[in-house]
């Protein structure tokens, strides 16, 4: 197995331990170490695939097409490691298998528990990643607060997988918040006590604490915590509020974690330092020679974690282009009521995400006729490509009350449609067309100049499709089919002959951007978006 570091959190939700998991495994790999990353849920579902994203936020997609939680996307743009379904552990998924081993008669008569039934097979699952990845060092994040009911048989279960293995095979890191209280000028020390006194009533001492501050902390309140948390000062760590999420390995890289980490783990590797990431990411974050306003129209706008992967992917772009990207949220539902007409006039860009249902579409529909009569660059992401399809057939194409089923299943041009695999599903977990996919490029296309080669591979999460039977009507009024599914003979990408730059695609290219590695199309849309601004200039 792997040498294995836990990370909890305690205080209060929200603290950052997924991005704190992710650049830790940022710091580890500049040292040469290989990473994994497990995320630890408590919720019952089995997977996040059936929530509302306005109560959990973005789903994530791997290659092998697992519904996931959105810090497995941090994980990913952080580091090199590729995730799995095996790499995100919900409670559903532990309950869901130690049930259906019980009812085959598994468990030869015995009473099933929580201990040692749930937590056996928690640890079973963290053991299986950590031997079969063959990496040095597998990071496990475990959701939730300290003190919430839910998570407590995943903290058994790591408290006992940390005795086993040993005190160099595993080390607990506890992020905890330090809260400045404004009207006193003080900041408090208690709450990280407390949190620290309720992971160890539960058996688990952390041997580093990640103390959440907005002001630096103190040599007084450093020993303080250390004499009452039974640490070396040493491993009370200070991570600070920083403007970037990209800045938070160079903040932990200043205070001397992975020195910390790779001498409690026991590990013998040399070091390197992160001026590529720093002149790269966090400069041109910080200084940008350039700037463009990119319009976002949505229906789960209220919430930011809903399009989380989308913001960090245009970000990312922006890097690749050495320009800000100053993001504007547009509610599809206010463009229905005639609302923020105005910030589309703004926009040097446009892009649509994915989502379900009907609610808002019409507004959605608007926004693509804007983008595509005033000549702004499109970037339609899979519900995107849809609402593209279906403005394209009614305004150019004349065709009547052009929809798609999943809005309207009587449409009488149905330029949407269900999959034909999917006509006969019922459930609605983990059943639609998930993972990587192939889709094969025509040259002399935006996509294929994007990404300088003919055949790629792109992760899915929809149900619905593109009509092929209306291909023929788009392709004489100058629609492109730039990507298809050659095997299934699936639209993936469509482009619009004499638009500056018009691409909808079925897939999600935001689930494979990196800060130091901008996915190709948002890249390449960034970069027509700030040619844009300088025409109209």
């Amino acid at each position: 197995m792997s040498k294995i570091i836990f990370v909890t959190g305690g205080v209060v939700s929200s603290l950052g331990k997924g991005i704190a998991a992710a650049s830790i495994g940022k710091l580890l790999e500049t040292r040469g170490l290989s990473t994994t990353i497990i995320k630890c849920d408590p919720y019952l579902n089995v997977d996040p695939g059936t929530m509302n994203p306005f109560q959990h936020g973005e789903v994530y997609v791997t290659d092998d097409g697992a519904e996931t939680d959105l810090d497995l996307g941090h994980y990913e743009r952080f580091t090199n490691a590729l995730l799995t379904k095996d790499s995100n552990i919900t409670t559903g998924k532990i309950y869901y298998s130690v049930i259906t081993k019980e009812r085959r008669g598994d468990y030869l008569g015995k009473t099933v528990q929580i201990i040692p039934h749930i937590t056996d097979e928690i640890k079973r699952r963290i053991r299986k990643v950590s031997k079969e990845r063959d990496v040095d060092v597998t990071i496990v994040e475990i959701g939730g607060t300290v003190g919430d009911i839910e998570s407590l048989p995943f903290l058994e279960a790591i408290r006992q997988l940390r005795w086993e293995l040993g005190e160099s095979y595993a080390i607990n890191i506890h992020v905890t918040l330090l809260p400045y209280i404004k009207s006193a000028g003080e900041q408090k020390t208690k709450p990280t006590q407390h949190s620290v006194g309720r992971l160890r009533e539960i058996g688990i001492a952390p041997d580093i604490l990640l103390c959440r501050t907005e002001k630096h902390i103190t040599k007084e309140q450093r020993d303080k915590i250390s004499l009452f948390c039974n640490l070396d000062r040493d491993s009370v760590v200070e991570a600070i509020d920083v403007k970037h999420i990209y800045e938070v390995p160079l903040m932990l890289k200043k205070e001397g974690l992975d020195d910390l980490i790779v001498k409690k783990l026991n590990i013998k590797k040399g070091d390197k330092d992160l001026t590529e990431w720093r002149n790269l990411v966090v400069k041109r974050l910080k200084s940008p020679k350039r700037e463009i306003d990119v319009c976002v129209v949505g229906k789960y706008i209220a919430l930011p974690d809903a399009y989380k992967s989308i913001y960090e992917a245009l970000v990312h772009g922006g890097i690749a282009n050495n320009a800000r990207v100053n993001i504007l949220k547009i509610d599809s539902e206010d463009l229905e009521k005639g609302k923020h007409e105005s910030r589309l006039k703004k926009a040097h860009g446009l892009l649509i995400p994915g989502g379900f249902g009907d609610r808002g579409i019409e507004g959605k529909i608007k926004a693509v006729q804007y983008a595509r009569e005033n000549n702004i660059p499109y970037f339609g992401i899979c519900l995107g490509m849809q609402v593209a399809a279906i403005e394209f057939a009614r305004n150019v194409c004349k065709l009547k009350k052009a929809n798609s089923t999943e809005f309207d299943k009587n449409s009488k041009n149905p330029i949407i449609c269900l999959l034909e695999e999917q006509k006969t599903i019922k459930n609605l977990g983990a059943t639609m067309r998930l993972g990587s996919y192939p889709c094969k490029l025509s040259k002399k296309t935006n996509s294929h100049r994007a990404y300088s080669k003919d055949n790629i591979s792109e992760r899915h999460r929809h149900r619905y499709e593109f009509n092929n039977k209306y291909k023929p009507s788009f392709v004489k009024k100058g629609i492109v089919f730039s990507g298809v599914n050659a095997q299934h003979g699936l639209v993936e990408i469509m482009e619009l002959k004499n638009h500056p730059w018009f691409v909808a695609c079925q897939f999600h290219p935001e689930f494979k951007s990196k800060p130091d590695k901008a996915h190709p199309l948002f890249k390449d849309f960034i970069g027509a978006a700030l040619e844009h601004k300088k025409q109209v200039s």
